[in-house]
């Protein structure tokens, strides 16, 4: 800025020349540079007034927003925010193959202390203990009366203790939001299920991660955002899971069992409809893993993945079948099953040390002959046993979706000699699961073609390549079907009227977990069945550990007292949830005899 002088020369010079006062010119020029001076300091005072109005408008209408937002909000209570990542809390749904929730989530909360925040906090402590029994109230009181600022309290309450809890009114005493997971349906399909816990916790949120079974396995999945609101769909049917666990349950408890599972699997698409694992436990409030003891004898032991038995006769079947397959028998072909048989220096016997003499093929399944299948073996070979039951999948760990199945691998002799294709061919010698033993079923009843066991719900059948021809397929299905109604089958107690059972019985003495050995007095009985025989849709395998049947005063271990009638009783509840109706044979007439058609 340029400033004009106070007493210009030229016009000094022209006042003087005219007579004027020259000061009148100073005075005049002083009085306008004060006016313009004052016009500046106006104008940047009415600036700033005006910046400082607009924050202030500003400022109450921020202010006005957010109370007419907490005026039409939910009161919640205040949190701290913890530091670092955002934790993602988001898990999708589980359902049945019918869409019917299995697993799901729960808005819940989590309550934490913060004890330089707490009034008094011996009172405190004591109303804590009251509202949450588990809680010791002496340990209360030491860690809100220490040097911790931060504890948790519970990691999950319901919304009366949470209340509760409020009414106490202590402000250091908080909550967290949780989304807890939820099993509503109880032990429902709890080996199925598995589990889930917290894995990163916050005040704000806590990661909820799968622990066991389909939680674990498809974790990734479940946690995935882009999947959060498309459900994981199983193929368990949630009624069939019900009804097959009430009957198992009762047939446990009837045949005096340790333990029992049992396996529903649909032949064509490979796809496990029901599978129960006894006794169980409540996947809500999971018990914590023996650390010591056998771990059959604890509830999360998940018996149709992880008990890996010798599962008996039921093997004789694959002998029969790969024989005729080979083309070096047929269902008529004679065998001679008369003793004695060695083999590699060992005396094969029968069960009950019966002596059949020559029976057919036919006949080596309805009586269940270990001479029988053991010369069927010797005629096949070891080298081709091994390529035909590795075929069926009974060589490998299973392929079913929950992580236990990952541990189920099949134990094999450690030298697989003569002996060993003889006593593998009537299920000895060789330990598998019940879901190893589904699959190998489903490939007769389908016609020959391998399927995998799966739990997530298919569009259409999932069969494999092929390991038997049709007509061997049938020819052994037939056998399986005179097991149930043939004079001297050993599983005549599995017909079910309507549905045509056919199947095979398995009993084997129960392994000793130490020192090796077996014992006497206790078996591992299965029944391995398939209905209806002449087309089958399902196969179901019933296994029972260590089971007595006791009505008659005598003890009975052998499946065809203990697992087949459970089996058939499973059959004759869940057929009619499959949508399967029974097949009516016309009974006739009595006294009236047909003489014209006209």
């Amino acid at each position: 800025m340029i400033r004009t002088p106070l007493r210009p020369l030229a016009r000094i010079l022209e006042a003087r020349a005219k007579g004027e006062n020259p000061d009148a010119i100073e005075h005049q020029n002083r009085r306008i540079r004060h006016e313009q001076m004052r016009d500046k300091d106006r104008s940047r005072a009415e600036g700033r007034l005006l910046v400082l109005g607009v924050c202030f408008f500003c400022a109450f209408a921020v202010v006005g927003a957010r109370m007419g937002l907490l005026s039409v909000s939910d009161p919640v209570e205040p949190r701290a925010h913890a530091p670092g990542s955002v934790i993602a809390n988001t898990r999708a749904d589980i359902v049945d193959r019918n869409g019917r929730i299995l697993a799901t989530n729960l808005d819940t909360h989590a309550l934490y202390a913060q004890p330089p925040h707490m009034i008094d906090k011996e009172a405190a402590a004591k109303k804590l203990a009251k509202i949450f029994p588990d809680l010791d109230e002496a340990r209360l009181v030491k860690d809100f009366t220490g040097s911790r600022k931060f504890l948790w309290v519970k990691k999950k309450i319901s919304p009366e203790q949470m209340q509760a809890v409020h009414d106490i009114g202590d402000p250091g005493l908080l909550f967290a939001p949780r989304d807890m997971r939820l099993y509503p349906n109880g032990k429902l399909a709890a080996h199925i299920m598995g589990g889930s816990s917290f894995g990163r916790e916050g005040v704000s949120a806590a990661e909820v991660i799968g622990v066991a079974g389909a939680e674990k396995y498809f974790d990734n999945y479940l946690r995935d955002p882009a999947n959060a609101g498309k459900p994981l769909e199983l193929s368990l049917d949630l009624s069939v899971q019900a009804a097959s666990e009430r009957v198992l349950d009762g047939g446990m408890k009837l045949m005096n069992a340790k333990g029992a599972t049992s396996i529903l699997m649909d032949v064509q698409t490979g796809e496990i409809v029901s599978v129960v694992s006894l006794p169980s436990f409540d996947p809500n409030n999971r018990p914590r893993p023996a650390l010591d003891g056998d771990p059959s004898d604890s509830p999360l032991f998940n018996r149709s993945v992880q008990g890996v038995y010798e599962l008996g006769s039921t093997f004789k079947i694959f002998a029969v079948a790969q024989a005729m397959e080979l083309g070096l028998v047929n269902a008529d072909t004679v065998i001679d099953t008369a003793g004695p048989m060695k083999v590699g220096g060992h005396r094969i016997g029968e069960f009950g040390n019966k002596n059949y003499g020559s029976i057919t093929v036919s006949q080596i399944i309805e009586k269940s002959s270990n001479r029988g299948t053991g010369r069927l073996a010797l005629m096949i070979g070891k080298e081709r046993q091994q390529e035909f039951l590795r075929s069926l999948g009974l060589f490998d760990k299973s392929s079913f979706e929950i992580i236990e199945a990952s541990g189920s691998m099949p134990l094999l002799p450690a030298r697989y000699t003569d002996l060993s294709a003889v006593t593998i061919s009537y299920g000895h010698g060789i330990s598998t699961t019940a879901m190893h033993l589904a699959a190998g079923y489903a490939a007769i009843a389908n016609g020959g073609r391998v399927v995998k066991p799966t739990l997530l719900k298919q569009n259409g059948p999932q069969l494999g390549k092929r390991v038997m021809r049709e007509d061997v397929a049938a020819a052994s299905r037939r056998m399986l079907r005179d097991v149930v109604i043939g004079d001297d089958g050993t599983a005549t107690f599995a017909e079910v009227p309507g549905y045509f059972v056919a199947g095979k019985t398995g009993t084997a003495d129960k392994p000793k977990a130490r020192g090796g050995g077996y014992y006497k007095d206790k078996t591992i009985t299965t029944f391995a069945s398939m209905f209806p025989a002449e087309n089958p849709r399902f196969v179901l395998i019933v296994t029972l550990d260590e089971p007595v049947e006791t009505s008659s005063g005598e003890p009975r271990r052998t499946a065809g007292w203990t697992a087949v009638p459970i089996a058939a009783e499973m059959i004759r509840r869940v057929a009619p949830l499959l949508d399967m109706r029974p097949a009516i044979e016309p009974a006739q007439l009595a006294g009236i005899t047909l003489t014209s058609s006209n």
